[in-house]
């Protein structure tokens, strides 16, 4: 199981966004990469990186710090935030991201992940984005009447990476995981599931080691490792062991 440390990016800094509202917002770092490459000494074996303001806008605008982190780290990034075109997809992998992560698209134009998943095999990862059990898209401000397992349903005979499922509710408010949204969509799509939103402490990586057994490949970790309630390295030590 990995550890995926996420860097999230607005306004060109390293931000959390409290439940992903834009006025709950919290700056970590002005310098993005300095932070990219602090996770890979730290030890990190896969990179999160978010476009928040590209989520919002409906484009890739943070091409120049993807490109710019990818010259300097030598683990893969998994990048979302506004793509909504196969020019975008394809600048963004050519930019250096190993993973294209695509959520809006996955209900607005379906048919557009499904032929860039065929086209870029195992390089699309599907984000499926819940608040109480309902689809959330456009950096989460527009709600779609579909539960996250039947919008994942849409998607069995497609050859993504695997699925990211965010747990809104719990996302950067430091109160604990809870895994029965993405086990739920882990077996009824039988796909593998990186799971965000929620991890607090060195509890809840112990919580989750026994899933992956049951479609659990990794967990996304943001506030919880800049405001240091988990340390990276330990949770690291216990997932290794």
């Amino acid at each position: 199981m990995q550890i995926i440390p996420a860097v999230d990016l607005k306004g060109g800094k390293c931000v959390r966004l409290i439940q992903g509202e834009a006025d709950r917002e919290i700056i970590y770092d002005s310098d993005p990469v300095s932070m990219a490459l602090h996770w890979v000494e730290q030890g990190a074996t896969r990179l999160h990186l978010i476009d928040l303001d590209g989520a919002m806008e409906g484009r890739p605008v943070h091409i120049d710090v993807l490109s710019s982190i990818a010259k300097e780290i030598n683990i893969p990034i998994q990048f979302g935030g506004g793509i909504r075109n196969e020019e975008a997809l394809k600048l963004v992998i050519d930019s250096g991201a190993s993973f294209v992560i695509l959520g809006t698209t996955a209900v607005e134009n379906p048919e557009f992940v499904k032929s860039v998943a065929n086209q870029y095999a195992e390089q699309v990862i599907l984000s499926i984005d819940s608040l109480n059990d309902q689809v959330r898209v456009s950096g989460w401000k527009s709600k779609w009447k579909i539960t996250p397992e039947k919008l994942a349903e849409n998607f069995l005979e497609v050859p993504l990476a695997n699925f990211i499922i965010t747990d809104i509710s719990r996302d950067g408010m430091l109160e604990g995981f809870d895994s029965s949204l993405s086990l739920r969509v882990a077996e009824k799509s039988g796909k593998s599931v990186i799971a965000a939103g929620g991890i607090t402490n060195i509890e809840d990586i112990k919580n989750a080691l026994p899933l992956f057994s049951r479609g659990l490949i990794g967990v996304v970790v943001g506030r919880a490792l800049y405001e240091k309630t988990l340390d990276f390295k330990e949770a690291l030590e216990i997932i290794n062991c």
